[in-house]
């Protein structure tokens, strides 16, 4: 079985890249909804005659220095966080697409392969797929869950990739596992650096529930637990937010990355995307 494996190099992305996405991807202006303004005091009258209602006069004046001070240019953006300097200028990365199987082994097999073949084909950057060590149902969540924090043989797929990006010296964004935590399940993605150790591990925030009358019902939250945080990580390759399926629906998380993480993070979104519609119209 083959592992489809597309490769772009970060120095031609922003060229190679279509206007639409472009457009729909614009993220160094915005970030999550913030006031940038004082709300006005109010007293309110319960028709008491002990409480004295407020005057006309005071509600316009409250009224014109909240319109006069109100920016909405800046109500969306916050204070970008200065980079640092990028480690690599020049770089090639790796979206490996598997095929998945009810053979957890099997398919930690198939992308231990395609790891392989995406690092000695000078890929230094490997992305792998949402839940790729499961099928992807409510029912299967459960019994291919791994307990990510344990490691070793309580979770074979991250132990396997530990060991590549030490031994290959690339970067893992590991794609997506059920894990196990507690009493809890989540999707979650592991991020892996050169030196074979986690650096971030995110829980999908935005779980997938869908219900079209007669046609389709598939809700995630029946097995899974959101996440409640961003994820931004500083890798050998530069800074990289994580976002898992449906996270990519919510402008506000891309928003914020963009804020944090500017270029890396605008690539890492748009090799999502651009997988998203060659996988459509391929």
């Amino acid at each position: 079985m083959k592992a489809a494996i597309g490769f772009f190099s970060s120095s031609t992305l922003d060229s190679a890249t279509p206007s639409l996405l472009k457009s729909s991807l614009s993220l160094s202006s915005h970030t999550l909804l913030t006031p940038s303004f004082p709300l006005p005091k109010c007293n309110f009258s319960n028709n008491s005659p002990n409480i004295a209602k407020p005057k006309r006069t005071t509600v316009t004046s409250a009224t014109t220095t909240m319109t006069a001070s109100f920016k909405p240019e800046e109500a969306r953006v916050p204070p970008v966080v200065a980079l640092p300097t990028p480690p690599l200028t020049k770089f090639k990365i790796a979206l490996c697409q598997l095929l998945m199987t009810t053979d957890k082994e099997r398919n930690i097999a198939h992308a231990r392969k395609a790891i392989e073949e995406a690092a000695n084909k000078g890929a230094q950057l490997v992305l792998l797929p949402e839940i790729w060590n499961s099928p992807y149902s409510n029912d299967s969540f459960p019994v291919y869950a791994e307990d990510i924090d344990a490691g070793g043989d309580a979770s074979p797929p991250t132990a396997m990739m530990s060991e590549l990006s030490r031994n290959l010296k690339i970067t893992i964004v590991g794609g997506s596992i059920p894990e196990r935590s507690g009493d809890k399940l989540y999707n979650t993605c592991c991020v892996f650096g050169t030196d074979g150790k986690l650096k971030a591990k995110h829980r999908k925030i935005h779980l997938f529930d869908i219900d079209i009358p007669g046609q389709m019902t598939f809700k995630e939250s029946l097995t899974l637990t959101a996440g409640e945080s961003p994820t931004i990580v500083d890798t050998d390759v530069g800074r990289i937010g994580i976002g898992i399926c449906y996270d990519i629906r919510f402008q506000e998380l891309a928003m914020l990355y963009a804020a944090r993480g500017q270029r890396m993070a605008s690539c890492l979104w748009q090799l999502v995307r651009l997988l998203e519609i060659l996988m459509l119209v391929t």
